[in-house]
């Protein structure tokens, strides 16, 4: 194995000499003797075989190879620096990965701001993010894939926080034949036209979630297909009402006019997989979930 014929060490001096201006200042800097530093350099130049430094007047200047070297020589100073940083969160009990689960029906607006919020304390720690469908979070836990789930269910053998409720609004393009009736819609009305659902990415124990006794039913895997389809005319569906806030404003979908059964409602939970257990990251990023819900953030500027 080869080992460097330099060390950190020198270069840390060289670039202390560039930045202070001088040897006498970079000693000062260092709190080191003069001579100690006039030595690291110069045994520095002999085991690379070339010059770094030239003497400008008073000042000590990098030559052209210098530059090139020590440039290269802040990156490898910076990734040490960076590694004693992880070193310490680590010795802390800061986890190096953290796995989350969320469910599809949670704001996307909250979620970035949980994760905004999460990033200046968590230089070192990795997130793995996973977006889900119904049963999709609960098999994340049951499979004890994530740290932390928000989902539409608790499953057994956990305990979760009710974090808030998902209004559901039945609806449709207003030019969708349902709005052409011009009247209260049945069961009947709803059993002939085209249901289109989120289909449930769970496969432990898929749900088969909402109404069922449409005879045409169509399931898609993206919660965004689905609502492109529904704005473009196609089908009709009960879908979070934030989620079509701008829909409805501009007009691309309007409620249907149900005698019963216009609107739903459904609770998300937040589990801690292993709350006796959690690292303090775990802990960090649940309780900024609960925060973030709590305050209703709906976006924070990144420059207020």
């Amino acid at each position: 194995m080869k080992i460097p014929r330099s060390t950190l060490e020198q270069w840390q001096v060289l670039q202390a000499i560039v930045e202070c201006g001088g040897y006498a200042q970079a000693a000062e800097a260092l709190h080191r003797s003069q001579s100690s530093v006039s030595y690291m350099v110069a045994k520095l130049q002999e085991q690379l075989g070339v010059e770094l430094l030239e003497i400008d007047g008073r000042r000590a200047r990098l030559t052209k190879n210098g530059e090139a070297l020590l440039a290269k020589a802040r990156e490898l100073l910076g990734d040490a620096f960076l590694l004693e940083q992880l070193a310490a969160s680590l010795a802390e009990g800061w986890e190096p990965q953290v796995g989350i689960a969320v469910d599809s029906l949670f704001p996307v607006e909250l979620l970035v701001q949980v994760l905004r919020d999460f990033e200046p304390w968590a230089k070192h720690t990795r997130v793995n993010l996973e977006e889900t469908v119904l049963s999709g979070s609960e098999d994340a836990l049951l499979e004890k894939r994530v740290d932390i789930a928000i989902v539409s269910r608790v499953p057994p053998g956990f305990l979760g926080d009710v974090l808030m409720d998902i209004d559901f609004v039945a609806v449709a393009h207003p030019c969708h034949a349902l709005h052409t009736l011009g009247r209260e819609l049945e069961v009947d009305d709803l059993g002939r036209n085209l249901h289109i659902v989120v289909r449930d990415s769970g496969t432990l124990n898929p749900r088969d979630h909402g109404w069922l006794n449409s005879n045409q039913r169509w399931s898609v895997t993206n919660p965004y297909t689905r609502l492109e389809m529904l704005c473009n005319g196609l089908g009709f569906g009960w879908v979070p009402e934030h989620k079509i806030r701008t829909q409805l404003e501009q007009g691309l979908l309007k409620p249907l006019p149900l005698r019963v059964g216009q609107r739903r409602k459904l609770s998300l939970s937040l589990i801690v997989a292993n709350p006796e257990v959690a690292g303090p990251a775990t802990c960090r990023l649940a309780n900024l979930i609960r925060k973030v819900v709590k305050d209703g953030v709906e976006h924070r500027p990144l420059c207020e």
